[in-house]
């Protein structure tokens, strides 16, 4: 059963590799993984702004609600059983440090991305298509 929907862009190498490593990990198959830029995301999910998607993460969790940043990626990582590698991003005083950290990478992590990578975008970045549902 989902637990999560992570709704991500799908053309970001940092993000597409971040999936890739959730799924790998993602035993229970609890997380469903939406790419904003797939062909009939916005009919699918028209309750997802997708240019507000682009600039923040967004998840859902099963019940419906809505949660962004690093709500979704806490969420997410807890979900495979690797709770302990992100918690400290949900502690008192490092939320608010961590949330602004995010939200400076979010907006240039395509920069961050080709210099990591070497890639700011790709058109469609590969999946693991063994672990994909």
């Amino acid at each position: 059963m989902t637990k999560l929907t992570i709704f991500y862009d799908g053309g970001c190498p940092l993000c597409a590799a971040e999936m890739n490593h959730l799924r790998k990990r993602d035993n229970h198959h609890a997380i469903a993984y939406e790419d904003i830029y797939a062909d009939g995301f916005e009919e699918r999910f028209p309750y997802i702004d997708r240019p507000q998607a682009d600039r923040i993460l967004h998840g859902q969790l099963a019940d419906g609600k809505i949660i962004y940043a690093l709500d979704v990626t806490y969420e997410a990582w807890a979900l495979v059983g690797k709770r302990h590698w992100v918690a400290i991003l949900r502690w008192p005083f490092f939320k608010q440090v961590a949330d602004l950290v995010y939200v400076f990478f979010a907006k240039y992590r395509h920069t961050i991305s080709a210099l990591i990578s070497g890639e700011k975008r790709c058109d469609s970045c590969s999946i693991d298509s063994e672990i994909k549902r």
